[in-house]
């Protein structure tokens, strides 16, 4: 029996997330609808001009948001992370804590440095852009890492963002080494088109010969495939991983469980906010089919979960929202 159901690893963010209008990016050069890597005196700059006391600021990073979703529809997960001897560094670990998620830096102290962080801006059409800096998390590697966790685990949750740099990739290919050798599950997401779109060939690297899971909307799907259409992507898929999921936003989800295709109805919701959308997907996706539920029951649970995301603020439910799900699933 394993101690966690999923262990995530991936970068370490605190999120700080606000509204803004068009001209908000107009007025100050920002480009809308992306993640973008922005330096601290840029990000520090952006902040100057927001009305910070509006601002919702939780621990976040896309991986992190997937296992503390496993841990609140009643999983167990654990997250290996890299945070800074600093007030953000400690106010990430408290409410990963918090929200029950175990974590690499229990009973250490945190070097020094920074602590990342990431601008999410949210404008009127539920739109998200991000403007991310990463801090001491670029830094994240292999010594971040705790093995055994990894063993202890029915699935190792892989962070697509982590590619961008030698040591991310470095720290990727040792996780799921780990796994592998442990009979652990591998699964990966890519976390954002721009990911696929410069880094295919270490998402490549990454997934050998394949890996148990894999997460992708779908502009990410045909980009790694090199198909313009969906319907030729998704059979492309089945050479890099033995189960993926395609979400396709308001049209819902396809999920390939080894054998066939399942379509995942969307739920009917009114979009405020997208941001996490995708994360809280693969985590409730995950919890599912580690706790005994089919692909099919799992895909609902998170198309469920993912649309009362995008119909709020920020992009975690409250303990009592996924105890709701969870019940309107299991009637």
């Amino acid at each position: 029996m394993k101690k966690y159901d999923v262990t995530g690893i991936g970068n370490a963010l605190v999120d700080i997330e606000f509204k803004v209008t068009d001209q908000f990016f107009r007025d100050n050069n920002v480009e809308k609808g992306l993640m973008t890597l922005v330096d601290e005196e840029r990000q520090n700059a952006l902040m100057k001009v927001i009305n910070t006391e509006e601002a919702k600021k939780q621990c976040g990073g896309s991986a992190a948001n997937t296992v503390i979703a496993v841990s609140q529809f009643g999983g167990s997960s654990y997250y290996c992370c890299k945070v800074a001897n600093d007030e953000l560094g400690y106010f990430y670990l408290e409410d990963l804590k918090n929200s029950g998620v175990d974590n690499s830096l229990e009973g250490k102290v945190p070097e020094e440095g920074i602590t990342g962080k990431c601008l999410v801006m949210v404008t009127e059409d539920s739109e998200r852009t991000m403007n991310t800096f990463l801090g001491i998390t670029q830094n994240f590697s292999v010594k971040d890492i705790n093995d055994w966790a990894i063993k202890d685990s029915k699935y190792l949750f892989i962070e697509g963002y982590l590619v961008t740099s030698p040591n991310g990739k470095e720290a990727m290919l040792h996780a799921k080494k780990i796994a592998e050798n442990a009979g652990t599950k591998v699964a990966l997401t890519f976390s954002d088109p721009s990911m696929v779109k410069y880094f295919k060939a270490g998402f490549e690297d990454v997934i050998g010969p394949s890996v148990d899971l894999l997460f992708a909307n779908e502009e990410e799907a045909m980009l790694f495939t090199g198909k313009d259409n969906l319907a030729e992507a998704r059979e492309e898929m089945k050479k890099a991983a033995k189960h993926f999921v395609i979400t396709q936003g308001k049209n819902g989800a396809m999920i390939f469980d080894g054998d066939t295709f399942i379509d995942i109805e969307p739920y009917k919701t009114v979009a405020i906010d997208s941001n996490g959308a995708g994360d809280m997907f693969a985590g409730a996706f995950m919890y599912g089919i580690t706790n005994g539920h089919s692909y099919a029951s799992s895909g609902k649970l998170a198309s469920m979960a993912s649309s009362k995301i995008v119909s709020q603020f920020g992009p975690r439910l409250k303990w009592h929202e996924a105890k709701e799900i969870l019940a309107r699933l299991n009637p």
